[in-house]
């Protein structure tokens, strides 16, 4: 009997050229800094107002940060709309652990 729905997993090692380094580093810094931007957005929101924004809101938010920000023009616009997805999904879990009775900590 073949079992078809093996699934297999490969690992690569890569070695980035310095300049590629240097790319995958301000890469990840300004990401870094949209996802603080979103959790600063999100929670003075509710602080201030006790007003819910969302996913999309959040996301409507990144061209005008891109204009704010011109360096956030140089990372490609699906991944910082992945980082607002992370920020989401930190978001749903906290509600859930709220809800649940769980210790909630804060994303």
């Amino acid at each position: 009997m073949r079992n078809d729905n093996v699934l297999k997993a490969h690992r690569y090692r890569l070695y980035p050229r310095k300049s590629q380094v240097t790319v995958f580093n301000q890469t990840l810094e300004q990401c870094r800094m949209v996802y603080n931007r979103v959790l600063a957005l999100r929670k003075n929101a509710w602080e201030k107002e006790q007003k819910h924004v969302g996913y999309y809101e959040t996301k409507k938010m990144l061209p005008v940060w891109k204009q704010e920000y011109p360096s956030l023009k140089n990372v490609h616009s699906q991944v910082l709309q992945d980082v607002v997805t992370r920020v989401n999904k930190a978001y749903k879990a906290f509600f859930r652990r709220v809800k649940s009775g769980e210790k909630p900590g804060h994303p």
